[in-house]
């Protein structure tokens, strides 16, 4: 048991470290990437938690999960505990426990990480939520309250959107998901691929809110098939969770050129799709030998590596700062360099170059430096006069961001937007328009699963809160 553990035995614990598939291998299939822990290694794992009072780890966590109360729990190998304090906590723990940037988070605000390093929050979350996923029978079945008979609208079946259900569900709301797309997951689904975090886990997930009473139509596209203002007038509230899926355009000539995607569609073909993945798959992707992705955030990281599974014989990240200040998860970046990815730093595109018949040849760059820094605090990268050149590619993938989709903004006029098409929402994720509520992209602008789904609980709180006012 862990209380029979002491704290000096405890810090004498190494951390564990993620067994992974092989790096050639790996970088020709779409097979999972972290392999998870073995039961005798999380267990091992959650015993190096000194279980310290003030819980800064909690603090860390967008979700607020009771990280070292399910720790504690796996600690003493009561699974069934842990999964339950888990599943409480968090509406996709499986999903956060592969993807969510933990090193920025949870595990950098652990105890021990100020002499050593922090505990593996991130990997035993994992553990226990596919443990749960394998042993429903073990688990204490959720006990919902009364039907409230108050209905609420979700838009969009993302991280954000399924969280904030899972949570007005469990207060007893009739929760109702419209989805643009024909499955599920959002971003999860057609812009994470499966090496990274495989779709039966989406699935999973979203089957234990379907198991709440959560239902989802698929196929509607709010400010298309159907209108915000009447979703306002069939439900007692409405949460906005569309996410920011329209691409931040380079401006640089040759955009229009044959053979260059903005990330999501490259992303989308291949994860929801199955483009070049699946056999059989109708919707076609190109599957170039020298692929250029421009940006350096996860979402980079997703197309490089997609890329090279595809087949490239180079798959290059262009950044125009070093590899210090890009924002991808280090994890990320050390997976996509043992899988042969290229990194060319310091480096800007100038214009994308095409052959007489509009296909993609060359990506036109310039050498940069850095010089002070800018708003974001980064230092602000400087041309170097003289340096530029062309790099041979036939495939270049925009990866430098997105912006909100304005199709379902368009449809509400009184509906308050910043400079950015984004939705002004306060501290409770209230909009302009009473009882519609927003979080997510849609108002934070490009951001992690994780923010999104602290923004749909926290949201999900609030509606429950403003609806029992009525």
């Amino acid at each position: 048991m862990t209380n029979n553990i002491s704290v000096k035995d405890r810090m004498a614990i190494e951390r564990t470290r993620m067994p992974e598939l092989d790096a050639t291998v790996r970088s020709r299939n779409f097979e999972e990437v972290n392999q998870g822990l073995s039961l005798e290694a999380a267990i091992q794992e959650a015993q190096r938690c000194i279980q310290c009072k003030n819980r800064p780890c909690v603090e860390g966590c967008p979700v607020s999960v009771s990280i070292p109360d399910f720790v504690g729990k796996l600690a003493e190998n009561d699974l069934s505990a842990a999964a339950h304090i888990l599943q409480r906590d968090n509406a996709l723990p499986a999903v956060c426990g592969r993807v969510c940037p933990q090193e920025h988070q949870c595990e950098s605000k652990c105890v021990r990480g100020v002499k050593g390093e922090s505990v593996a929050i991130g990997y035993l979350e994992r553990f226990v939520a596919d443990w749960a996923m394998e042993n429903t029978d073990k688990l204490e079945k959720v006990a919902l309250p009364p039907p409230t008979g108050k209905k609420v609208a979700i838009v969009g079946c993302g991280p954000a959107g399924l969280t904030a259900a899972g949570e007005l569900a469990r207060a007893g709301h009739k929760v109702m998901i419209f989805e643009a797309l024909h499955d599920t997951g959002g971003v999860l689904r057609y812009g994470i691929p499966e090496f990274r975090l495989p779709k039966t886990i989406i699935d999973s997930e979203v089957k234990r809110l379907g198991e709440l009473g959560v239902e989802i139509e698929f196929n509607v596209i709010v400010g298309k098939t159907i209108t915000l203002p009447q979703l306002r007038e069939e439900f007692d509230a409405v949460f906005i969770a569309n996410g920011a899926g329209l691409p931040t355009m380079l401006n640089i000539p040759g955009e229009n050129l044959k053979g260059v995607y903005a990330a999501n569609e490259y992303l989308t073909r291949v994860n929801l799709m199955g483009a070049g993945r699946l056999p059989g798959a109708t919707t076609p992707v190109i599957k170039g030998k020298h692929v250029a992705i421009i940006g350096g955030g996860n979402t980079a990281m997703d197309c490089v590596r997609t890329a090279r599974r595809l087949g490239a014989d180079r798959a290059m990240i262009i950044y125009r700062r070093t590899e210090k200040e890009m924002p991808a998860r280090l994890e990320e970046i050390k997976h996509a360099k043992e899988e042969g990815v290229e990194f060319i730093m310091l480096t800007a595109p100038l214009s994308i170059v095409g052959d007489k018949d509009g296909w993609v040849s060359a990506l036109a760059c310039q050498k940069m430096e850095l010089g002070e820094p800018d708003a974001s605090g980064r230092c602000k990268p400087v041309p170097v006069a003289g340096s530029e050149y062309e790099l041979p590619v036939d495939v270049v993938i925009n990866a430098v961001g997105t912006n909100a989709n304005p199709l379902l903004t368009a449809t509400a006029p009184d509906l308050s937007l910043n400079k950015w098409g984004n939705i002004v929402a306060d501290e409770n994720g209230m909009t302009s328009l009473e009882g519609v509520f927003a979080g997510g992209d849609i108002v934070r602008g490009g951001a992690t699963v994780i923010l999104a789904m602290g923004d749909g609980k926290s949201s999900a709180a609030a509606i429950n809160k403003w609806l029992s006012s009525k």
